[in-house]
């Protein structure tokens, strides 16, 4: 099996996102985080314009890929019900593998240039939109308000990983799913 091979704008992605959740995106300077991805501040410049494209690309594109994942795993179910538990997996399987990104997402969203904050608002209502959909499928009476509120809560159960380090990671993920989805689905 081959590894993945991570590229130069991948790596500086990663750390920054680690250094941001740390110690904030203001407490992060250029040349810190060019230093922690071994090149200089300077060097950053050849892969990022700014430290807030930086910001934006991480949280742009990791919304990108929760819709991209969460819609290929609702094709791939079988029915409404395997859906939101396909969806509850993948969230769960986020949460535990990218905490600094749900941290930063939290904390330095007012730091998100206006663009790039726009952008990811219309990815997560997408996201929130495809959760709600099949929760309406799964229980044609609940009403969509209700159906987006439901997902909401899902992701504040899940996202909540970051504060609670205190189970391995295989019994955390176990825990999350089996209370997320007897949130949602009532099993």
């Amino acid at each position: 099996m081959t590894e993945a091979v991570v590229t130069r704008r991948e790596q500086i992605l990663a750390t920054a996102a680690e250094l941001f959740a740390r110690r904030g995106f203001h407490g992060v300077s250029v040349a810190e985080l060019g230093t922690a991805c071994g090149i200089s501040g300077p060097a950053l410049y050849k892969h990022f314009a700014s430290k807030d494209a930086v910001l934006a690309e991480m949280l742009v594109s990791i919304s990108e890929q929760l819709l991209l994942v969460g819609r290929e795993r609702v094709a791939a179910a079988p029915g409404p019900r395997a859906a939101v538990a396909a969806l509850v997996d993948w969230h769960v399987e986020f949460a535990l593998r990218d905490k600094a990104l749900i941290v930063v997402q939290d904390r330095d969203w007012s730091s998100l240039p206006d663009d790039a904050r726009e952008q990811v608002r219309t990815l997560q209502r997408a996201y929130v939109d495809l959760w709600a959909a099949q929760l309406r499928l799964v229980d044609p009476e609940l009403g969509l308000d209700a159906a987006r509120a439901s997902a909401h809560a899902a992701f504040g159960l899940i996202n909540s990983t970051p504060h609670s380090g205190r189970l391995p990671v295989e019994e955390m993920r176990g825990l999350l799913i089996v209370m997320a989805t007897r949130a949602l689905l009532g099993r």
